[in-house]
């Protein structure tokens, strides 16, 4: 009987607003509209970081998909330890990884995918645009990477670091190298 209470306590009072920490949680008590919210706030970031992984548009809805499933069914473990995102993309990380050990191949990225993703997605802005296309045409898979996390996903240079397993002097290498490879083709 509790539960059923929490249950409707959260969908009453779920907003646009709604941090992450407060989605999860509502989404632990089987709160559909807080899975909904949290699938509009995070599915971008996870699509774009499957995407810049896997280098399949296929692949990368359903490392989507299942990065939600997962989502679901770990809710009520999830713990608020920092950063939600870096929990989701975690979960992401290990399905992209675990889709490329059962595949055991890498595909090479088709520029249609990503231009279909960015001219379809209206959460991407004109901006976001420029920086997606010139990181897949000009930058290095792990370059791609942390400048998507960064750029796109809003993540700290020493959350990227943990997430993808690099040194933190790593990631900002690889990052500012890629800056530099954008404004030289700029």
């Amino acid at each position: 009987m509790v539960k059923g209470v929490r249950k409707r306590m959260y969908q009453y009072q779920l907003t646009e607003q709604t941090n992450q920490d407060d989605l999860i949680a509502a989404v632990a008590e089987g709160s559909a509209d807080a899975m909904a919210r949290l699938y509009k706030q995070a599915g971008t970031s996870v699509y774009a970081f499957a995407l810049s992984v896997l280098k399949n548009s296929q692949d990368a809805e359903d490392v989507l998909h299942d990065c939600f499933i997962s989502i679901h069914a770990a809710a009520g473990s999830y713990r608020a330890k920092g950063k939600p995102m870096a929990w989701i993309l975690t979960i992401a990380k290990n399905l992209c990884l675990k889709r490329l050990r059962e595949q055991s191949r890498t595909v090479q990225l088709n520029p249609e995918d990503w231009k279909d993703y960015v001219d379809g997605n209206p959460a991407v802005t004109a901006d976001d645009k420029v920086v997606i296309r010139a990181c897949m045409e000009q930058l290095s898979d792990e370059e791609r990477q942390i400048v998507v996390l960064h750029a796109v996903s809003g993540f700290k240079h020493r959350e990227i670091a943990s997430l993808l397993n690099l040194a933190l002097p790593t990631v900002l290498s690889k990052y500012n190298r890629a800056i530099k490879k954008l404004k030289a083709y700029f």
